[in-house]
């Protein structure tokens, strides 16, 4: 028999949402001297800290998934996904700069050092973005009710002539043109920690209005857990970090003498905020999950990823390299979805029962950990697989270049398209694609 708790709620965490801090005073607003580093940062300087080369997340997964026993990874599925989905990333020319395509992406400026106001500008947006990337699903059942944000087509819009063009973002992608919108629009400095942390110059009013939705759909859901966040991680960074993402980097920086991986960067970000501890006990054994942190690195890392044909330039955040497949895919209901769908993973009856009868399951229950657990070994089966045909052909691609990052991105926007009606998998056999798992939490 298995014992499965809760996730234990990180300090400053309510039944009611997430506390935020007092804010400091003569912090927000103003232009001030750069502050010295920490006592966690100073210690770090003296004693450089030693890499960390096995992911928890996957360590923790693998018991999680034997233990709950309840979703089945199918091992010819695994086979055949990953022969489909290698193919699809070389068609497609699928590379971390993909990233870079999506028209509501801020890019950075590759001519810049990282330290440049365009980048900062960059590294502030993709932390805000990963701080709030939970819980869009709705309980509506029309697209024209659900959350959605109107506005312009793309970042770029006035470039390409396209400003006139207006579209209702929906599901992640709302979150995106909401902050997008406040920034070009409305000129609100809504992405800057010592802006947004401050209840003075950031009222919970002028959140809200941020993310107003496109009338007359719904408004975001758990908009004061959101805001409670932004506070929270907001105060973080204004008295650690000298209020910026980037002055966490360069942090990263001097803690490994510039020598940090993904996986590095990852445990520093779960050390510092407890709103990216996506954690779980099962059996009485912590499992971690991650997923917000993770994909807050891989997002910083596929957005300032150089050009692929520029083999000789180095990654800014990784110079000496990310050891990005050391990552794992990020566990939410999406890419369980299209998982089940390729025939990588078996649900039992009495989940897809529940599935298709629209169950909320709790967060941290056996049927809910056990989906996200058995995603990410899934996926991680998919890159072995992956990694092994491409040196029986031998390939010169190796880990590096097939990492559980990548095909999670590919996932997840194949899913989004199918769900679209814009794609579909042909060539192998699927299964009928289930419902999302529905989850409310502030944790995906």
């Amino acid at each position: 028999m298995i014992v499965i708790q809760p996730r234990s709620p990180p300090e400053n965490h309510t039944a009611g949402g997430w506390i935020a801090h007092d804010r400091r005073k003569g912090v927000a607003g103003t232009a001030s001297k750069k502050k010295p580093l920490s006592k966690r940062n100073t210690k770090a300087k003296k004693s450089k800290a030693k890499a960390v080369d096995i992911n928890p997340v996957l360590e923790t997964a693998e018991f999680a998934y034997k233990a709950t026993n309840l979703v089945q990874i199918n091992d010819e599925g695994v086979k055949t996904a990953a022969r489909y989905i290698k193919t699809k990333l070389s068609v497609d020319s699928y590379t971390p700069c993909t990233w870079r395509t999506h028209p509501l992406h801020i890019c950075p400026d590759d001519s810049a050092d990282i330290v440049h106001p365009k980048n900062k500008r960059v590294l502030d947006w993709i932390f805000l973005i990963s701080t709030l990337n939970f819980s869009f699903w709705s309980e509506r059942t029309s697209k024209d009710d659900v959350y959605g944000v109107e506005w312009r087509s793309s970042w770029d819009a006035r470039a390409t002539k396209t400003e006139g063009e207006h579209v209702v973002w929906t599901g992640y992608w709302s979150l995106v043109a909401a902050l997008d919108r406040a920034l070009a629009d409305d000129h609100i400095p809504i992405i800057d920690p010592k802006f947004y942390s401050s209840t003075t110059l950031c009222p919970d009013s002028l959140i809200e209005h941020v993310f107003r939705s496109a009338e007359p759909r719904e408004q975001l859901p758990l908009m004061k857990e959101r805001i409670a966040m932004m506070r929270g991680v907001g105060k973080r960074l204004c008295d650690d970090f000298n209020g910026s993402f980037l002055h966490f980097i360069e942090s990263f920086y001097q803690k490994h003498d510039k020598k940090g991986t993904a996986l590095d960067l990852v445990k520093m970000v779960t050390d510092t905020f407890p709103e990216f501890r996506d954690e779980s006990i099962v059996d009485g054994r912590k499992v971690y999950i991650w997923k917000r942190a993770q994909i807050l690195v891989a997002e910083t890392w596929a957005a300032f990823h150089p050009p692929s044909t520029t083999t000789a330039v180095r990654h800014p955040i990784f110079p000496h390299g990310s050891q990005i497949h050391l990552l794992t895919m990020f566990a939410d209901y999406r890419v369980p979805q299209i998982l089940h769908h390729l025939r990588i993973l078996s649900y039992p009856p009495s989940l897809l029962d529940i599935l298709h009868r629209g169950e909320d399951l709790p967060s941290g229950c056996r049927e809910e950990v056990s989906l996200r657990t058995a995603s990410i070994v899934a996926v991680e089966r998919v890159r072995r697989e992956m990694v092994r045909m491409a040196k029986e052909n031998k390939r010169e691609q190796g880990e590096e270049e097939i990492s559980s990052v990548l095909i999670d991105f590919y996932l997840w926007d194949l899913a989004k398209r199918i769900e679209d009606g814009e794609d579909k998998v042909d060539g192998i056999e699927t299964a009928e694609m289930a419902p999302t798992h529905r989850t409310r939490c502030v944790w995906y």
